[in-house]
């Protein structure tokens, strides 16, 4: 998945000439915090309500005052990833696009980045997690696929991270079943370390949300 597909149809851009109470304004309609500024299809800048507070006149256009105006986006034939490793750098809202002649195609949003990410790493399907925690030469893609596939379960998908107050990795697998105990006690057979395993709605709610603060912060180092 690449950035194009990702533009939100809602988001609006600014103009120099609107007014920096129309931005705030917008602002808490979209839940965001920042905002393109476009003249024509040429991107200026990401504004942020934090720059309109520090004007002290949102009354005035945005035009009126000299802004030191970030100006971050990806093309829009950037993968997925990219783009959040952009935004979570920058700490952004909203992640402009632009075409291959610098255009500005349109923003994306956080919440559509994690929407996105829950559909192609499976994580709005249905079934369990299970988290091993192991040192990077213990590491084996094919024999951790063989274990789970061995109890009849199919890894939907994996991630890997490596936490900074760490010396080991944690090897994340979201799997199709919620009965998991066939394959933990696999795992186990095998010494591999089980950190934790979720298996219901509402722990996999709370895991995911706790695993993206982590990826965010993860991103940001």
């Amino acid at each position: 998945m690449v950035a194009k597909d990702l533009i939100s149809e809602v988001i609006p851009s600014l103009k120099t000439s609107d007014l920096g109470q129309t931005a705030l304004n917008w602002m808490e309609i979209f839940r965001v915090s920042h905002l393109p500024i476009v003249n024509n299809q040429d991107f200026l800048g990401l504004i942020s309500d934090a720059d309109i507070y520090d004007m002290n006149q949102p009354g005035e256009p945005i035009g009126n005052h000299a802004l030191t105006l970030l100006k971050p986006y990806v093309n829009s034939e950037q993968h997925i990833f990219e783009v959040i490793g952009l935004a979570a750098r920058l700490k952004l809202t909203v992640i402009p696009v632009l075409d291959s002649k610098n255009y500005y195609k349109g923003v994306i949003t956080t919440n559509d980045l994690i929407r996105h990410m829950a559909g192609i790493s499976s994580m709005d399907q249905p079934g369990g997690i299970v988290v091993l925690e192991l040192v990077d030469r213990d590491y084996s893609l094919s024999q951790i696929a063989q274990i789970v596939e061995s109890n009849n379960i199919k890894v939907l998908s994996m991630y890997i991270t490596s936490p900074p107050d760490s010396t080991k990795l944690e090897v994340t697998l979201k799997l199709n079943s919620n009965d998991l105990t066939s394959v933990l006690r696999t795992f186990e057979r095998y010494n591999y370390e089980v950190k934790t395993w979720v298996a219901s709605n509402d722990s996999i709610d709370q895991f995911y949300q706790e695993r993206f603060d982590l990826l965010m912060k993860y991103l940001n180092i």
